[in-house]
């Protein structure tokens, strides 16, 4: 009885020490979903965003190596309408209405899994005034560094998305977006509510660089 006890406490111990998505995929209901997400991706989200979530259009974005949570919560907001911009409503708000929050997290630890897109070289002096917003923002104009939330090397913190490898056309549209309250974004807004046309597509240049 000792050894069935000790051998107990050790496979307990040892699934402890598992990753935590490790422990979830060993049970068949959770690999199950999965699966399912995976599925997705590939056989209906990859038509926009490209195999592995690297799409060659600007209009839609790459999402390879997206923060897990930032995935998320954009999925859950084209199936609750509050994402409004056109182009969400055109294509997210059907697709995302038939994710429940299982296939969610199951969607967005996929791309969140897959290898990153490569930086695409812009003009140098551009992608030079970009860099130096994105490090620094414009102290003077109230305007802090992006990388505060999106950090130095624009691959995202927590929560805040991964800017690095993105399509500058897409990024510029976002700012815009968020700017005019097309797309609601209040800590956003009130971050780059002052900043230029220009200063956009410098920082848009220099994210797609990265």
């Amino acid at each position: 009885m000792k050894h069935i006890g000790w051998a107990v406490a050790a496979g307990a111990f040892a699934l402890a020490m598992l990753p935590v998505d490790a422990q979830v995929t060993s049970n068949p209901a959770d690999a199950a979903t999965q699966k399912a997400g995976e599925d997705k991706a590939i056989n209906l989200c990859s038509t926009c965003h490209g195999p592995r979530g690297i799409s060659t259009s600007p209009e839609f974005p790459i999402l390879a190596a997206q923060r897990k949570g930032y995935l998320e919560a954009q999925l859950e907001a084209f199936r609750a309408h509050s994402r409004s911009e056109k182009i969400a409503h055109d294509f997210m708000w059907g697709i995302a209405g038939g994710l429940d929050d299982k296939m969610i997290g199951a969607v967005a630890v996929y791309y969140a899994a897959q290898p990153a897109a490569s930086g695409r070289p812009g003009d140098p002096a551009l992608v030079a005034k970009g860099k130096l917003l994105f490090d620094q923002g414009v102290a003077d104009r109230g305007i802090p560094a992006c990388a505060s939330c999106h950090g130095a090397d624009a691959k995202g913190i927590a929560d805040f998305p991964r800017l690095a490898g993105q399509h500058a056309k897409y990024v510029v549209k976002q700012l815009q977006y968020i700017q005019t309250l097309v797309r609601t974004a209040p800590v956003m807004h009130g971050i780059i509510k002052d900043i230029t046309p220009d200063e956009m597509q410098a920082v848009a240049a220099y994210v797609q660089s990265k």
